[in-house]
């Protein structure tokens, strides 16, 4: 009996999806549980295992085709069962999104962030380049044995379609900066103490063969346990209900060359600071490798954007609804300060802003946040309490 093959709903909001790939071409064998084909939702790209064994008949969307979720887009045959007319109807596929086009689009070819940074260092034209990666993905080794693509006329301006995670991204953020009241706080902090504990705790980690803790990983513990003292800030505004929430779990902003991503550490608070450092290497590699599955990006209750590694001092991020604030942090800076006896000493200074919906976070909430949180940074000690 033939199986149908429907577009998977992976997301509680999501209506459609995206076909990247068929990784079984019509007629092929494919056994239930292998890898079918790969779909791209708002947030992720994932693979989309077989539900049956079979053979690949029906097909009804092409790569690239945006589809409702649940609409049958193949069927899997038992060995020697003919296809049937109603399996031969097209899915009528919903139209993507309008894009102005200046010059004819080019496929894009599947490579590492690496690889794509090595080919602009070296001018060299991925698409001509064999990749060695799975289902040919180009990996910056291939770059490196690549020849440098010669002198050729100025190409024509690149246009690349508003879609996937960065559409989204775009979408939502545009509506949360103009319909969300944004407010900003920015504070100072002291992070001799934060780099030194850092320091040891790196140290015992490499004794123990344990993951390397981040300034990032060690951030979202400070930021769960001040979140834990000021309930506002870790809420969500329903209508006219702001609703506290029982979780704490701390976003993490990863730029992609996609778009922006925020796969989230669920329960930050109930983490030790080595288990969120394994599980902030993890998603942060996984998100990098296009290998997100949808539970890593659901359920923040706060958002932490570290440009820090970018020699960024300071910015200010915008709020990811529904929740209703984001820490934003720069680099740390040797500066000048005023210590208690009056001397002006140097030390190493983070600047972190705070925007927080007005209508939910007011202008003493976020202080308190804030100044409980500079403590813990400058006292890191606290977070063993």
């Amino acid at each position: 009996m033939a199986i149908p093959v429907i577009m998977p709903k992976l997301e509680m909001a999501q209506e459609t999806a995206t076909i990247v790939e068929w990784l079984r071409q019509e007629g092929e064998a494919v056994e239930k549980g292998e890898p079918l084909l790969v779909v791209e939702t708002d947030k992720i790209t994932v693979d989309i295992e077989a539900p049956a064994s079979g053979i690949l008949a029906g097909v009804r969307a092409e790569p690239a085709d945006i589809v409702p979720v649940t609409e049958i887009i193949a069927y899997l045959l038992e060995p020697g069962e003919a296809a049937t007319p109603e399996m031969a109807a097209t899915a009528v596929p919903l139209p993507p999104p309008p894009a102005v086009q200046t010059a004819p689009a080019l496929a894009k070819t599947r490579a590492t962030p690496a690889a794509r940074r090595l080919a602009r260092e070296r001018d060299v034209e991925l698409r001509t380049v064999t990749g060695s990666g799975p289902r040919g993905r180009v990996q910056a080794a291939d770059v490196q044995t690549s020849p440098i693509t010669p002198e050729r006329p100025a190409p024509a301006a690149e246009v690349i379609p508003l879609q996937g995670i960065r559409r989204t991204s775009a979408e939502r953020l545009a509506a949360s900066y103009q319909g969300v009241p944004h407010v900003y706080f920015t504070m100072r902090v002291d992070m001799g103490e934060f780099e030194k504990a850092r320091a040891s705790l790196n140290a015992s980690a490499q004794r123990a063969a344990a993951p390397h803790v981040s300034v990032t990983a060690l951030l979202v513990k400070a930021v769960a346990w001040a979140l834990q003292r000021h309930p506002w800030l870790n809420s969500t505004l329903r209508g006219t209900e702001i609703h506290l929430l029982p979780e704490i779990n701390v976003g993490v902003a990863v730029a992609l060359e996609e778009g922006l991503i925020v796969p989230v550490v669920q329960h930050a608070d109930l983490k030790s600071v080595s288990e969120i450092a394994r599980r902030v290497n993890e998603l942060v590699a996984r998100a990098r490798e296009g290998r997100l599955a949808p539970a890593d990006v659901a359920g923040g209750t706060f958002t932490l954007s570290n440009l820090g590694p970018f020699g960024i001092e300071q910015f200010t991020a915008i709020i990811n609804p529904p929740q209703v604030a984001i820490l934003a942090v720069g680099a740390t800076r040797p500066a000048a300060l005023v210590s208690p006896e009056g001397q002006i000493v140097i030390r190493p200074v983070l600047r972190m802003t705070l925007a927080a919906d007005h209508r939910v976070v007011d202008g003493a909430l976020a202080a308190h946040f804030l100044a409980e949180l500079r403590e813990v940074l400058e006292n890191p000690t606290l977070l063993l309490w």
